[in-house]
């Protein structure tokens, strides 16, 4: 395998299968496993297959149909982090592949290898009056068929590939009669699948092995039987990493050894044995755009290989005690060619894997057949196997229930005690749930506002107005005294760690901050969060957060804080996060009420903004979309892009905020008046200008595009740009805007202001 650096960060990602989608794309961003481009299409469904590809790839095409992709983490094989892309709708695969990953990897990891990737081409000649001379006839030749077959393909040979050896094999037809010569063709296809290019070199040579046997040639084709692109992969566990739900090592180790050796001696058990195997090995081969069927095909003939089909792979007891595995398997697959050039999404996974050459992905799928049979044989040797997809299916079922992301787990784990597992059971229980778990209440919770920003968005950082509108209950927090040291736990993000120093990064670092300035950095405490907002998504939620840890705070410690301690406070921390903010996102998260706000260009003694803010009656209530990408908008890069362009042409910029200045005035008469088809109209236009900013992105215009086709009066992105969220302004129109949004593969919310 070829040696490469390991992704920063590694395939260890903790709570990873807790996290939204778009917290799952943006984990793998962050470790460089993901580009930019590869954001994009995910989260708005671009690396799909299109229809118009599609109808070239096959006959009578109607549509493309959909599995779910998701990745195996913890990989370790020859010392690198892998995070592998798998394809697969069955339950429990992905679960199990990365269980087995992150058990491996205490133990060193897997070692794995494979052969040169030789593919095999078959000509069959028939009606040979001396088998043996024209066996040998045929061997003596071989330099000869090998550069005629090479010269059908040299750039083949140029990559240090192509045809490389002959074998030559006799047989009686049963049902013919006739004895037949096979010529065997051993051809390195490198990086490539190979099937065409051998069948076109077994087409070439056909002639020639006419002519030097005297038969008469009839298939010439590739073998799939790829048993010289040999797989292998090795795994050692150490006993006491196999303990677990109320058994001991030693005793999950024997399990599995005895369930293999089942597997080794009975046809009927190794059918299934193997096929959990292909279960994995299969996931890797359709996320990477190879022949599934192909690799299949001469797994089972390998299985075979003795005459009595028999189990891939050997589990064993070494010398200090631990269990060791190990697989040989056939696999020849490809990186370059077929599907790869023609669909998006096996463009993306091979990057997600650091774009392996055929070898090297050939020895990862091995690994994953090894580790897809650990987590099936180890299952079935403890608590059984339909334990673990029984909980999947709950969770699917909570999914289908639409259960609250805090109650979620829970509702799981009551559906299995429950023994019924559907959704009206589902449903129940989150009722049960819901009277139970009214403490904290409401009341003793301390909450925060978001925001959508109508008009005026980085114009206010220059000291134009904006028109702001918050979004009631983005944040809730409650902070219980005691414990031991600073606790920070917000569940749905799946967060829980100590608050120790104003270093530190992200949000414990800011909120450490608040608490020495609070002279709280010595009290023991833990804070829990309840976000109602997604992160990063334009909607305020940084400031919401801060302000409502704040005002827990104060109530917790009878601090006696007042709105305007709090909201310069949450100043504070919105400079830390974002650099340069307007003081916008804090004062709606204060105050939670529709907003003019205008900020000069000074602070105040304090350090806060010296602005000023106008509380705004509306006149009729002003039904919106939020429609989200899913990518985050880093308020703190778009702000400071805008700012680098604005120094260098500030006249030219100084007009751009000007003119969103003079629609954001003319916005609030409209909103004063109810004048909807006015405040739509100054939406569009301020959308123009952001554009121009180069705030907007594609999934941006593909929202404001849909909610405008929708019936929406008016669209724009809010807030910092370069991902996050449109704001749509909907009269009457909307669940069409919303379920269109949420057709196309984006997450919405409604909300209807004053």
């Amino acid at each position: 395998m070829a040696s490469k650096s390991p992704a920063e960060g590694g395939s260890r990602i903790p709570n990873f299968f807790r996290m939204s989608v778009a917290e799952r794309i943006a984990a793998l961003y962050e470790r460089g496993l993901l580009s930019e481009a590869d954001v994009r299409s995910l989260t708005t469904g671009g690396q799909t297959l299109r229809l118009s590809v599609a109808d070239r790839m096959i006959e009578n095409v109607l549509g493309v149909f959909g599995l779910p992709m998701g990745v195996a983490l913890n990989f370790l094989i020859n010392g690198r982090d892998y995070v592998v892309p798998l394809v697969v709708e069955e339950p429990s695969i992905v679960a199990g592949l990365s269980g087995a990953a992150r058990l491996a990897r205490l133990g060193g990891g897997y070692q794995a290898s494979s052969t040169d990737p030789i593919l095999i081409g078959q000509v069959q000649a028939v009606n040979i009056d001396d088998m043996a001379k024209a066996k040998a006839t045929l061997l003596a030749a071989k330099e000869e068929i090998l550069a005629l077959a090479n010269s059908l393909h040299p750039k083949m040979q140029a990559r240090g590939g192509g045809a490389v050896d002959i074998e030559v094999f006799s047989y009686h037809a049963p049902e013919d009669g006739r004895d037949m010569l096979v010529l065997h063709l051993l051809v390195d296809t490198r990086d490539a699948m190979g099937a065409n290019l051998v069948n076109t070199m077994c087409e070439g040579i056909a002639s020639m092995v006419e002519t030097l046997t005297g038969g008469k040639v009839f298939l010439r084709i590739l073998s799939n039987l790829t048993d010289r692109a040999i797989a292998r992969a090795s795994v050692r566990i150490p006993v006491r990493n196999l303990e677990g739900k109320g058994f001991t090592g030693e005793e999950v180790r024997d399990g599995i050894i005895l369930a293999n050796d089942f597997a080794t001696v009975d046809p009927y058990r190794a059918a299934t044995h193997n096929k959990g195997i292909m279960n994995g090995v299969d996931a890797v081969a359709i996320a990477t755009g190879n022949d599934w069927r192909a690799i299949e095909a001469a797994a089972h003939a390998y299985a075979s290989r003795t005459g009595r089909y028999s189990a891939l792979t050997r589990w064993t007891k070494n010398e200090a005690g631990d269990l060791a595995g190990e697989i040989e398997i056939p696999m020849k697959v490809g990186t370059v060619g077929g599907s790869l050039e023609t669909n998006p999404s096996v463009r993306i996974n091979h990057r997600l894997l650091g774009s392996p050459d055929a070898p090297e992905l050939a020895a990862i799928m091995a690994t994953v057949g090894l580790a897809q049979n650990f987590a099936a044989l180890r299952a079935l040797s403890t608590d059984g196997i339909q334990q673990n997809h029984m909980t999947l299916h709950a969770r699917s079922v909570a999914s289908s229930a639409s259960v609250p992301e805090g109650m979620f787990d829970t509702v799981v784990e009551a559906l299995i005690e429950s023994g019924e597992i559907k959704v009206w059971k589902a449903q129940e229980i989150v009722k049960n749930l819901a009277r139970k778990t009214a403490i904290p209440s409401s009341a003793e919770r301390s909450s925060a506002c978001g925001k959508v920003i109508l008009l005026g968005e980085h114009a206010v950082v220059y000291g134009r107005p904006a028109l702001a509108l918050p979004i009631p209950l983005a944040v809730e927090a409650v902070v219980r005294r005691g414990g031991d040291g600073v606790n920070l736990v917000i569940p749905r993000w799946g967060l829980e760690q100590k608050v120790r120093s104003p270093s530190t990064q992200g949000v414990s670092g800011i909120l450490a901050g608040v608490l020495e300035s609070l002279g709280l950095a010595d009290k023991p405490m833990t804070i829990e969060v309840i976000p109602h907002v997604p992160r990063a998504m334009g909607l305020g939620g940084s400031s919401a957060l801060a302000v409502a840890i704040i005002r827990a705070l104060d109530h917790a410690f009878d601090l006696g804080l007042n709105n305007r301690q709090i909201n310069d406070l949450a100043f504070e921390c919105e400079k830390v996060a974002h650099g340069t903010p307007s003081g916008i996102d804090n004062t709606i998260a204060t105050y939670g009420v529709p907003l003019l706000f205008q900020r000069r260009n000074t602070e105040n003694s304090e350090g806060a903004p010296n602005a000023t803010f106008e509380e705004l009656r509306i006149g009729e209530p002003v039904p919106l979309v939020i429609g989200m990408t899913g990518r985050e908008s880093l308020t703190a890069k778009t702000v400071a892009r805008v700012r680098r362009a604005w120094e260098n042409h500030q006249a030219r910029y100084e007009d751009i905020f000007d003119q969103i200045a003079a629609l954001t005035r003319a916005g609030v008469d409209a909103l004063r008046d109810g004048q909807f088809q006015e405040l739509g109209e100054l939406m569009n236009l301020c959308q123009g200008y952001l554009n121009a900013l180069q705030l907007s992105t594609p999934e941006l215009e593909e929202l404001v595009h849909i909610a405008r086709e929708q019936g929406a009066l008016g669209a724009k992105l809010t807030g910092g740009g370069g991902g996050g969220s449109v704001i749509a302004l909907c009269p009457d129109t909307q669940d069409a805007v919303a379920a269109a949004m949420e057709q196309a593969g984006y997450r919405t919310l409604q909300l209807t202001v004053g």
